[in-house]
């Protein structure tokens, strides 16, 4: 028993450095990892304000007819939904269809035996710039968000 202890103060020294070189060769990793995960929740963020607009932009157009023909309106509510980033282009299209279920060109004179329902699509995007730049990756990504809604008559 005397012996054992003896001998660990001998043990200690011999082991004193190992730690210290465990920790500089696992702390590059550990660095990258967190570096990731901050650059993986940035462009998550982003693509979650860039649909959150384009659903913004599309309840906006989707209250009524005459809102559904104001794509500057439209944009300013996307553009209002996301304040923490850039958005790039709004694009805004309607399509048509008759309450039957048939196809329309969204002319007075189709849907004789129902009525015309106006379909508006609000597509937002971005551009995310990482701060993280890896070779083989490009430098920047486009995030695209996109909103279906039927206009109210």
């Amino acid at each position: 028993m005397c012996s054992a202890v003896a001998r660990l103060p001998r043990k200690i020294k011999e082991e004193a450095g190992g730690p210290l070189v465990e920790t500089a060769l696992a702390m590059p990793l550990l660095l990258a990892m967190l570096v990731g995960a901050a650059e993986f929740g940035l462009a998550a963020y982003s693509a979650i304000e860039v649909s959150n607009a384009a659903m913004a932009g599309v309840q906006y157009g989707a209250q009524s007819a005459s809102a559904s023909g104001d794509a500057t309106g439209i944009q300013n509510a996307a553009v209002n939904d996301a304040p923490n980033i850039t958005l790039g282009t709004t694009n805004v299209s309607h399509t048509c269809i008759c309450s039957d279920g048939s196809a329309s060109t969204c002319l007075s004179t189709d849907c004789s035996a129902s009525h015309i329902e106006t379909i508006l699509t609000v597509q937002t995007q971005t551009t995310f710039n990482p701060g993280l730049h890896l070779p083989g990756l490009p430098m920047s990504f486009t995030i695209q968000g996109k909103a279906v809604q039927k206009v109210m008559q």
